[in-house]
């Protein structure tokens, strides 16, 4: 049997598997240019634990409080020197990305200051956080205000706008590297560094905090590098690669970090205790196999693109965009095209391939959200996973794919759902 066989028998018609094909071989560059990013990122990285002198102790755990937790405590060295941070928080206590951004805010703004998103609204599950939506705990309920400036049209930053929301009582200037839920591209670590600068000619001593999820390893450098004082991340995205079953991070200067700390356990303890359990072998390995786990996700993305671009679907980035994350926008215009894409993505996957996803209320987001996602870790969107609010333009964000090949089935397994819906002619 050969290639188009094993497609056809797991449900893809040869006019599907044909347009795979065709755009597969105009992606030759392109990939290559993304294997060449994953190989200095993977070096990097193993730089990192060669300095931090990693044993085989370090992948041993704690329980109880934690104290001495050299897997740890090195780990932590490890992500401070990658990510090029004075210090660093990884911690499978860490529960989420949402969780890792909220702990980094908590613990660095105090009432009275003023919390500025440059990019925008932030992504729908810090509406709560904020006090957008009003919420006990929140920002706004311990007396931090809370202004945003919204992006231009073209999705570039707005410098008149963010000017006038910038005050005295300015504390953190937020910007969110990844689109989240909106229609906008996703900003390269060179654009960070344009508004970072921009921000600190206004006011110097502002902290400028990136949201980082999505974006680690896309690049050769990281938002701390451009002057970024401190950001976060998920590990069941990119960071963990594929491995990690739950954590978050935060890195940067070493008083945002330990901030941060002491918001996590309680002040006088700060990061001295924190059981790793079991999870120091997956969150390092992990991390070791984080730069080609992402380029195959990033793969997956370019590939999705090739392929709905050329069926006149507005997709964001566009094929020959630079990427400054692994995320995929796919406009499908209507609700049902919408679900029979989400709909495909599971059908492809690993795990719970047989379940058809629904829309529902999902906690913390203000539309109904649709989710595929059929991995390992729970939620983990470093995996294979599409997802979208039941919103206009009704476009599916796609991400992930812990290899290439596994991206590229789910893609032509919604683009035949979508076939199959009457959404598509290939004909």
């Amino acid at each position: 049997m050969n290639l188009s066989d094993f497609y056809k028998e797991a449900g893809i018609d040869k006019e599907v598997f044909e347009l795979g094909e065709r755009a597969e071989s105009e992606l030759k560059d392109r990939f290559d240019a993304i294997d060449k990013m994953a190989e200095l990122n993977q070096i990097k990285v193993i730089e990192a634990m060669r300095k931090e002198r990693v044993s085989y102790d370090c992948l041993n755990g704690t329980t109880g409080y934690g104290y001495g937790d050299v897997g740890r405590d090195t780990l932590e060295k490890v992500y401070a020197d990658v990510f090029r941070g004075e210090d660093a928080l990884v911690r499978p206590q860490i529960t989420c990305g949402t969780h890792a951004i909220s702990l980094a805010l908590f613990s660095n703004l105090r009432p009275g200051d003023t919390f500025v998103s440059i990019a925008g609204k932030p992504y729908d599950t810090l509406d709560d956080v904020i006090g957008l939506n009003p919420c006990p705990g929140s920002l706004a309920e311990y007396g931090v205000k809370y202004r945003q400036a919204d992006l231009k049209p073209d999705s570039s930053f707005d410098w008149d706008a963010i000017r006038s929301v910038i005050d005295d009582t300015t504390k953190i200037v937020e910007i969110q590297r990844s689109k989240g839920y909106a229609t906008r591209k996703s900003f390269s670590v060179e654009e960070i560094g344009e508004a970072t600068r921009f921000v600190k000619s206004i006011k110097p001593d502002v902290l400028v905090f990136v949201d980082n999820c999505y974006g680690e390893f896309v690049e050769d450098k990281e938002p701390l590098e451009a002057g970024a004082d401190f950001m976060a991340g998920s590990l069941i995205k990119n960071p963990g690669g594929g491995l990690a079953p739950i954590g978050g991070y935060i890195v940067g200067k070493k008083e945002c970090i330990e901030n941060a700390a002491n918001r996590l356990t309680s002040p006088g303890l700060g990061r001295e205790v924190g059981a790793s359990l079991n999870a120091m072998r997956d969150f390092y390995q992990g991390f070791f196999l984080a730069p080609t786990v992402t380029a195959a996700a990033e793969k997956g993305a370019l590939f999705a693109t090739k392929i709905f671009e050329g069926l006149g679907y507005n997709c964001i980035p566009k094929a020959d965009e630079k990427r400054a994350d692994i995320i995929q926008a796919v406009e499908l215009k209507t609700p049902e095209g919408l679900c029979a894409f989400c709909e495909g993505i599971q059908a492809a996957s690993p795990v719970d391939s047989y379940v058809k996803p629904e829309p529902w209320d999902m906690p913390g987001y203000s539309d109904k959200v649709i989710m595929a996602a059929g991995t390992f870790v729970s939620g983990a969107s470093i995996e294979l996973s599409a997802d979208g609010p039941l919103r206009e333009p009704y476009a599916a964000y796609f991400q992930g794919g812990l290899t290439y090949p596994h991206a590229k089935f789910g893609i032509l397994m919604a683009l035949q759902h979508l076939v199959n819906a009457g959404e598509i002619s290939l004909k």
